[in-house]
């Protein structure tokens, strides 16, 4: 499962975000990550004589779902209602008792009408006498039957998935598990689709089931619709029939084992773009629209599915790999068994790709049919075992495909969504104790997750990783784990005790805050290292590491372990060290405070050769930054091979004075038009702006016109700026473009320097907007409102009412609120209001709506 990011020029439009947990990456070019959407916090801070905010919770024990019963096999045949947005459904169970005799057989079945229930004996049925509260199906079987007994069940049934009542997370929006999008074909902006959702347990909500991770069956599913869709599932397709109604059914079987929340169907009118690795079919559905860009988006899933089986010693093990692009998905992708599904935010145009990869989230929810569907977790509570994986999986890819640099970058990435997290929530990566099971999807199961497996990795080293992977993999295929299965295999292929490392990293809440001192004396070098975490919550960590220490512009590496609160490491070095780098590879999840003087931070940049030590440099001298030796390390930066490292140092040298860059502004003109990354194109004509943008009125105006989407943005936000006289006759040659990142470049300009002209251009765009770009166009639009009183309009209020009350993501209905409390002086919209805080059930947004 993978969550929701936005685009970089939503951040040029100046708009700010802050940073919320994993979700999929659209990346430019190659790896690189962009902003999150914002959480909403209420957080207050805490008194100086109450524990930490971020101190772990103590909740109720959650263990693994009992297994009573043994699901084998689930056959379903199913249509669907249209227009009452019902699925109608035959489910056949074949079942037995796991281990002790059972007589009741209690299913997972949520919001159905239940027609009957019926033990199959070949075609002969007997109903069976049954209860059902809406949530749970419980049968009498009519005698009790062994753990040597198989018994099937018929069960004929109606889902009503939108009269469940709405729950979700911030990382899965909704939970009713099968979802109607456009089902009267009625919004021209959106085609007609069906698709399901289950994780975590959410597909109980569209078949009868037992809706728990570890458990596993084979499947057939009997898809019946007009012949104008096209319908994918897991498994092999078999064939498809045509009925004597005009309908047709086709039929996708599942031969090997997986859990019940794997289990998947999309429909719609989707173009099949044909791939193959091997002799295995792997194919892309996408609107027809992007047909001819398919392979484009999705064209490295064959490599990556041979690095990944090579690599991990386990081909990949099941009949297909297709991917859907849907509307309205709840999240950013989820690994299907056979049959991942994706937001429509994958889907690119030719100037688009320019830009942006998703490589990252198609390695994510792949790497998942290994570690997920192959091998499963046995509760939420050791979700880890899934998304620490996928997640650490994008850095495998972007090491393999792009490089040390781009894997880095994401390595960068992960680590701060984690620190960010952190601040406000510490709990153990395997934590029975949650109040929630889709609380377990956050930073820590996914970002903290894929640092500690790069820690692991380090410390095993290269061929004893994939060797226990291999291990792990096989002697677990087809079955759910629990993380001391993970340790074992490590264990048994290395020869080490490492229940210390899966203690203190996956058992443990926190990280390491480490104060690091250094000094110097007749030819000894002395480390000072103390762990200042509160250990009250914490434990004093066990952190193997390398020193790395340069004299005469070489480097000297020193192994040591850090294992005691404090502790003083002694180096014999021949002369006073240039630069001493304490964890050299910068593998380490940890706070560490190492002051660096001037001259060592310049050193750092110009000989480590580490991104996050080359970015730490920047960072750390950015308020020298117009001293000269400084702006020539800047300078430098500008000429990196890495566009991370460019873009940085542009960030940093925007804040100069325009009079302070005079040697540096002609390379950032030259880079404004033919820097080879569109971001970067981008970044340096905005810091241009921020200089003296009017001395670059004319690069701005021709940069609109840039192939890249971002670039373009920039310029507009850039030329914009410069109060030419004819910036809205130019603005409006780009009111047509369907880009999102032009698009919120308008709306930050048209929110200040446009009249009632641009309402008919904002409802449009709010209209046609996905989620993300909603959250932003709200906003812009909920100013332009504030500064043009006379498109205060009953329409503009009801149009932000629908979104208010009944858009499915948190921070939308958020947004809406707030561009509707613009115009709060208005009694029909302080009605409103009222009524929108009392329908609302998310609590953050109550604590925002409260008086």
């Amino acid at each position: 499962m993978n969550h929701r990011f936005l685009s970089t020029v939503a951040l040029a439009a100046s708009m700010a975000l802050t940073v919320g947990c994993k979700t999929s990456k659209p990346v430019s070019d190659t790896n690189g990550p962009d902003a999150p959407l914002p959480e909403i916090s209420q957080e207050e801070a805490p008194s100086e004589t109450s524990e930490p905010v971020w101190a772990p919770k103590k909740y109720a024990f959650n263990p693994s779902r009992t297994k009573a019963h043994d699901l084998l096999h689930t056959t379903l045949r199913v249509s669907f209602d249209w227009e009452k947005q019902y699925l109608n459904g035959l489910a056949e169970l074949t079942l037995k008792p796991y281990f002790y005799p059972q007589r009741q057989l209690v299913l997972d079945a949520k919001g159905m009408d239940i027609h009957s229930v019926h033990l199959m004996n070949g075609y002969e049925a007997t109903p069976l006498h049954y209860e059902y509260d809406g949530q749970k199906l419980s049968i009498d079987l009519g005698r009790e039957y062994t753990r040597e007994e198989e018994y099937k069940l018929e069960i004929d049934y109606t889902a009503k998935p939108n009269e469940l009542e709405a729950g979700g997370s911030d990382a899965i929006t909704e939970d009713k598990g099968l979802y109607f999008i456009n089902p009267l074909g009625t919004d021209p902006n959106k085609p007609q689709q069906i698709w399901t959702q289950g994780e975590t347990e959410a597909s109980s909500a569209w078949f009868p089931t037992l809706d728990t991770p570890n458990e596993r069956m084979t499947q057939d599913i009997y898809i019946t619709v007009k012949p104008e869709f096209t319908t994918l599932s897991n498994g092999t397709f078999m064939y498809s029939r045509q009925n004597a109604d005009g309908t047709k059914t086709d039929y996708w079987k599942q031969e090997l084992p997986h859990a019940p929340y794997l289990a998947m169907m999309a429909i719609g009118k989707f173009a099949v773009v044909k791939d193959q690795w091997h002799d295995m079919d792997v194919d892309y559905y996408v609107e027809p629209e992007y047909e001819a860009t398919a392979k484009k988006i999705f064209g490295n899933t064959p490599e990556m599915l041979e690095f990944f089986s090579q690599k991990l010693g386990v081909k990949y093990p099941w009949a297909k790999y297709a991917q859907v692009v849907v509307r309205d998905f709840v999240s950013g992708a989820m690994e299907n068994t056979s049959a991942s599904t994706f937001m429509e935010d994958l889907q690119l145009n030719e100037r688009e790709l320019l830009d942006k990869s998703w490589d990252g989230i198609i390695a994510h929810e792949l790497f998942h049919q290994w570690f997920g569907d192959y091998v499963t977790t046995e509760s939420w509570a050791n979700l880890p075992l899934n998304e620490s994986f996928a997640n650490y999986s994008e850095y495998l890819w972007a090491e393999h495909k792009y490089g040390a640099d781009e894997a880095a970058y994401l390595q960068l990435d992960e680590m701060g969504q984690y620190m960010s997290e952190a601040q406000t929530k510490r709990e153990p990566l395997i934590r029975y104790y949650y109040n929630d099971k889709e609380e377990m999807f956050d930073s820590h199961s996914y970002a903290k997750g894929g640092r500690v497996l790069h820690m692991l990795r380090t410390l095993v080293g290269d061929e004893a990783w994939w060797a226990s992977l291999n291990l792990y993999l096989t002697r677990n295929k087809f079955s759910d784990v629990e993380v001391a299965e993970l340790r074992m295999a490590f264990e048994d292929v290395t020869g080490k005790d490492l229940m210390w490392f899966f203690d203190q990293w996956f058992m443990k809440p926190g990280h390491p805050e480490l104060t690091v001192t250094q000094s110097y004396d007749k030819g000894q070098l002395q480390l000072h290292v103390r762990q200042v975490q509160d250990t009250t919550y914490m434990p004093i960590y066990r952190l193997p590491l390398q020193v790395a220490v340069w004299t005469g512009g070489k480097e000297q590496l020193f192994p040591i372990v850090v294992d005691q609160a404090e502790e003083v490491f002694t180096f014999d070095v021949a002369q006073k060290p240039q630069l001493v780098v304490f964890d050299a590879e910068q593998q380490l999840l940890a706070e560490v405070t190492h002051e660096k003087t001037e001259d060592e931070l310049l050193f750092q940049f110009s000989n480590s050769g580490q991104l996050a030590l080359k970015l730490e440099s920047m960072a750390e001298l950015q308020e020298q930054a117009a001293r000269p030796q400084v702006q020539e390390m800047y300078r430098r930066g500008l000429q990196d091979n890495f566009w991370a490292v460019r873009s940085a140092a542009l960030s940093v040298l925007s804040g100069l004075k325009e009079g302070q860059v005079a040697k540096i502004e002609p390379m950032v003109v030259k880079m404004a038009t033919q820097d080879a990354k569109g971001s970067v194109r981008a970044d340096a004509l905005l810091a241009l702006a921020a200089w003296n943008g009017n001395k670059h009125q004319q690069l701005f105006k021709q940069a609109m016109q840039d192939s890249s989407y971002q670039a373009s943005a920039a310029a507009i936000l850039a030329y914009a700026g410069t109060g030419a006289a004819d910036t809205m006759q130019q603005l409006a040659k780009f009111e047509d473009e369907e880009n999102e990142e032009v698009s919120l470049a308008l709306a930050t300009m048209y929110a200040v320097q446009a009249g009632p002209e641009k309402y008919d251009w904002f409802v449009r765009k709010l209209r046609a907007a996905n989620n993300g770009d909603l959250y932003y166009l709200l906003q812009s639009f909920g100013a332009y409102l504030a500064a043009n009183s006379q498109t205060n309009t009953p329409e503009a209020i009801a149009l932000l009412a629908d979104y208010a009350k009944n858009h499915n993501l948190y921070y939308v209905r958020a947004a809406a609120y707030q561009a509707l409390m613009v115009m709060s002086e208005k009694p029909e919209v302080q009605a409103l209001l009222q009524e929108i805080k009392a329908g609302e059930k998310d609590e953050r947004l109550l604590d925002m709506y409260g008086e």
